[in-house]
């Protein structure tokens, strides 16, 4: 089996290594979902740099502390000897000491910065805003820098964004990191397996674009398996990486009913603001309005919920619908999670089989998720046939339309409509359902009459028979083979 190396991040990691090696005062903030490869890039953003002293200290959920001895245990950890830099006995002699080892060259790191929001850790910031002041002022001198990490975006962006915060504009760079895009999953594919497009669909709805998850399927041996070796490895093992992986992570967290939120919406898809309300009431009894708060804190806090709007809708329009916005927390609360809980009490092979049934739901809609993130990659790169200037999202709040796909070219003036389907015999099955939600999309968004429009039908693989067919329709065909070509 090929070795694993780093995959994607090319622009973040020479965007990180150019900071590293201006050999001068930084702080960098680095923001991204748990998983997603924040501590891995700095490793390999230090490594390309060469020779540098680094403190690496990942933050606890927990009082001063339990900050403080694991502040303590990091800098024994990386040979930092107290007749150097004192240890810290209070968050303020902490502040100093991280003020101390930058000055000398250190480059800090700390870990689930976030966590610094709590109130018994609220007087950090402030402590840490006169020792950046201090080092900011000597920008010629040569020096290490402060890295920060953090997964919770609005509390990250409450410390270190926000006016009111004490180190408000102390920050000098500042990376996202994203989910990786396809090309970057691709790769992982063609390095340790096949890149079949059932394989990328299954992983791809599973794990989408983080890093974290394919490796785990890399060291357990499982990444050239089928879904249910997948399953049973990752998931339904005593030793299994992921199985408690959201409790651990999503829920841990979350308090109050936002479980309950999350598995309707993972369970349905597209609820309204009513059904959530209304499954609150059978599951706990509770009648009260107050899901609006659950949903703004999961969406805005957590980025696990994303609302849509109406196709065309005006952004004030309140009519939301209501989806998870993460493949791995959808595909566990809908498909793998039951199964999981009763893996004491039934056999484990009905259970894994249940699950994958369900899984194969959950692709339906990755089906369609995929294929338009493929077709904004592509168009990005400059690949395919169709430059793509935007995409027209929402939910159709018309019965009698609903169209999966609708691809945007303002400059050419063409509309690309697509229909994504997990069997190409429900594709050939629906052609003539298909146009016609195409042709009620141009008699109820009349400013498009003239404009160019293309067809296409899209399933993770189509035979010759498939395209024949389809071509004779004026249907153009795509399977995942296609979308992918040249991603890498």
């Amino acid at each position: 089996m090929a070795d694993w190396r780093f995959y994607g991040r090319t622009t973040e990691l020479d965007a990180l290594t150019a900071i590293l090696r201006r050999n001068r005062w930084f702080f960098a903030k680095i923001t991204g979902r748990r998983r997603i490869g924040k501590t891995t890039l700095v490793q390999h953003a230090i490594a390309a740099r060469g020779s540098a002293r680094i403190v690496y200290v990942q933050i606890p959920d927990s009082g001063d502390a339990g900050v403080l001895s694991t502040f303590v245990d990091a800098l024994k950890t990386f040979g930092i000897q107290p007749e150097q830099f004192p240890y810290p006995r209070s968050l303020s002699d902490m502040a100093i000491t991280i003020e101390s080892l930058i000055a000398a060259g250190t480059i800090v790191i700390l870990d689930e910065f976030q966590y610094f929001i709590r109130a018994s850790l609220a007087d950090f910031p402030s402590y840490l805003q006169a020792a950046v002041d201090r080092l900011a002022a000597q920008p010629n001198r040569e020096s290490g820098g402060l890295i920060v990490l953090g997964s919770i975006h609005t509390e990250m962006t409450a410390l270190l964004d926000d006016r009111t915060s004490p180190l408000f504009n102390r920050v000098t760079d500042v990376l996202d990191l994203v989910h990786w895009d396809i090309g970057s999953v691709m790769s992982v594919l063609r390095d340790h397996t096949d890149a079949a497009p059932q394989r990328l669909l299954s992983l791809w709805t599973l794990f989408e674009g983080v890093p974290k998850f394919y490796r785990d399927c890399w060291e357990q041996g499982v990444i050239d398996k089928s879904p249910t070796d997948v399953l049973q490895k990752i998931f339904f093992g005593s030793s299994s990486p992921l199985r408690t992986e959201a409790d651990n992570w999503f829920l841990r967290e979350l308090r109050g009913r936002y479980d309950t939120v999350l598995k309707f919406v993972a369970r349905h898809p597209g609820s309204s603001h009513g059904d959530l309300i209304e499954a609150m009431r059978q599951a706990s009894g509770d009648a009260s309005n107050q899901i609006g708060g659950y949903l703004q804190t999961l969406s805005d806090r957590y980025r696990l919920i994303e609302s849509k709007l109406p196709i065309f809708a005006k952004p004030t329009a309140r009519r939301r619908r209501y989806y998870l916005s993460d493949n791995f927390l959808e595909s566990w609360l809908a498909a793998i999670a039951p199964s999981v809980a009763a893996r004491e009490f039934r056999p484990q092979s009905q259970l894994i089989a249940e699950a994958v049934d369900r899984l194969h739901v959950v692709e339906g809609k990755a089906l369609e998720k995929i294929a338009g993130q493929l077709y904004e990659e592509r168009s990005r790169k400059g690949l395919g046939d169709f430059p793509l200037t935007n995409r027209i999202l929402g939910y159709w709040d018309k019965s009698d339309t609903e169209i999966d796909l609708v691809a945007v070219n303002e400059t050419d003036r063409r509309l690309r409509f697509g229909t994504c389907k997990r069997s190409p015999g429900k594709l050939i099955a629906d052609i003539n359902n298909f146009k016609g939600h195409v042709t009620r999309f141009r008699e109820t968004f009349r400013e498009y009459q003239d404009w160019q429009i293309d067809h296409i039908a899209i399933a993770p693989r189509l035979d010759d028979d498939h395209r024949r067919i389809l071509t004779h329709h004026n249907i153009i065909p795509q399977d995942l083979v296609d979308l992918t070509e040249g991603l890498e």
